[in-house]
């Protein structure tokens, strides 16, 4: 049986001389892996369609082992990021979210026009540590676990936030302020930011720029939330800070 599917290239994981075993994710049919015979050949017609990032339609044939791929047509190669280490690193941490944060063969549509508009916007230039900043806090959200950025956690008062509590899971007002001694200190900017960047659009993301100082409150911020409620490896995160700091990003 013949399935033809649009999907995006996760990884590929060699097999043999010549073959490859490639993880797609798909809009239908969430995680999806094949098997791309003679991919690794350098004449193959597999071989461009099997890097990571490639978004492409597959035609794949479904018999009692692992479907095989037979035929492939490349929608966006993303080679501008694949080119660039430092892109390469952001795009293997929303991979690794990707991963780690869905299950094999289940449908996942929000997610897969979450990656095709980040990407999208990647190529173009847009911040990569504000689209990273969205993509956690939309995946920490599908994943169940979505910090209260809209109001005082304990209190429910729409004052102005001046504390991140991880215990709480959200923002503290003034008032509030005494109820978690480790809650982590807001700027005025990340208080105003992050509500924004939980709820965007990404087709309604224009130009946006932030200061460094603030993008280091949001990354802590977002960061130390995820690892309280979502305590995994995170590999790729680890690799694209040390990328950051040997750039000096």
């Amino acid at each position: 049986m013949l399935n033809k599917f649009e999907g995006m290239v996760l990884r590929a994981k060699d097999y043999g001389e010549s073959h490859q075993i490639v993880l797609i994710f798909t809009e239908h049919m969430g995680k999806f892996t094949v098997m791309a015979r003679g991919s690794k050949k350098a004449k193959s017609r597999f071989r461009a369609v099997t890097e990571p990032f490639t978004q492409a339609v597959f035609v794949c044939f479904a018999g009692s082992g692992m479907p095989t791929l037979s035929q492939a047509d490349i929608l966006k190669s993303r080679h501008s990021i694949r080119s660039d280490l430092l892109l390469t690193a952001y795009g293997a941490y929303w991979f690794e979210l990707v991963d780690k944060l869905t299950e094999e063969k289940e449908p996942q549509p929000v997610i897969y026009r979450l990656l095709d508009q980040s990407f999208d916007l990647l190529e173009k230039g847009t911040d990569p540590d504000i689209l990273t900043r969205i993509f956690e806090l939309k995946m920490m959200k599908i994943a169940g676990y979505q910090p209260v950025l809209h109001h005082c956690v304990h209190c429910h008062s729409t004052l102005t936030p001046v504390l991140f509590s991880l215990k709480q899971g959200g923002f503290l007002c003034e008032k509030c302020r005494m109820t978690d001694h480790t809650a982590i200190q807001l700027t005025p900017a990340t208080a105003r930011i992050l509500p924004i960047l939980q709820v965007i659009d990404l087709r309604r993301l224009g130009e946006i720029t932030v200061k460094p100082e603030t993008k280091e409150v949001l990354q802590k911020v977002v960061q130390s939330f995820m690892d309280e409620y979502l305590p995994l490896q995170w590999k790729a995160r680890e690799i694209l800070k040390q990328l950051r700091k040997s750039w000096e990003v």
